[in-house]
């Protein structure tokens, strides 16, 4: 799995970035904002952060220009119908931050106005990811500390659960606590004390 790639910036397209990167260049698929972070860049060294898709027929590497994004593609692709292309297209369309309002204010309206999102699509993206950026969204009023604690939190409940312990006795301690500022082994220590 790659974390980040670093290097010189080769070829920047408004959606595909190519980092060489000792000698190799590697083709990483990109959103509208990263590509104008990019764009103003100097292009000697610039890093992105990974995310990494396997499939049959290719190895895809998707590139992000902060922790906050990749964040939340990855909730994204987690929502059923969703996949990879209408992730960066919803990225493109929207920033982290108006994603993660519209998704706190279930405003489905301003969820379908992205091309390729129909009417369910947006309510399934609400109703999925509303718990997981819905109320940190109000609290914190940030939304790359949204997309980091739900992150964390999400990477806890794998870890609890294959220890063994259900889902939804992991999902309800998970769900009740405030883990602003913990790191995901301090989750996970202090979800033990209350299962």
């Amino acid at each position: 799995m790659y974390e980040y790639i670093n290097g010189k910036l080769a070829s920047l397209e408004p959606t595909r970035a190519v980092i060489d990167c000792g000698g190799v260049g590697y083709l990483l698929e990109i959103s509208l904002n990263t590509y104008d972070i990019l764009s103003h860049t100097d292009t000697d060294q610039v890093s992105l952060l990974a995310h990494e898709v396997v499939r049959e027929d290719a190895h895809l590497l998707y590139g992000f220009a902060d922790e906050a994004e990749r964040a939340m593609f990855r909730l994204l692709i987690e929502v059923n119908g969703v996949g990879v292309q209408t992730a960066r297209v919803m990225l493109s369309s929207m920033t982290v931050d108006e994603l993660t309002s519209a998704i706190a204010e279930q405003n489905i309206k301003k969820i379908q106005k992205v091309k390729g999102i129909g009417a369910k699509t947006a309510q399934r993206i609400v109703i999925e990811l509303a718990d997981k950026v819905g109320a940190a969204a109000v609290r914190s009023g940030s939304a790359a500390t949204t997309v980091a604690i739900s992150q964390q939190q999400d990477e806890a409940s794998v870890a609890l659960t294959m220890l063994g312990f259900p889902k939804n006795a992991v999902d309800k301690v998970l769900g009740s606590g405030s883990w602003s500022g913990m790191t995901v082994e301090e989750i996970i220590k202090e979800a033990l004390k209350r299962l």
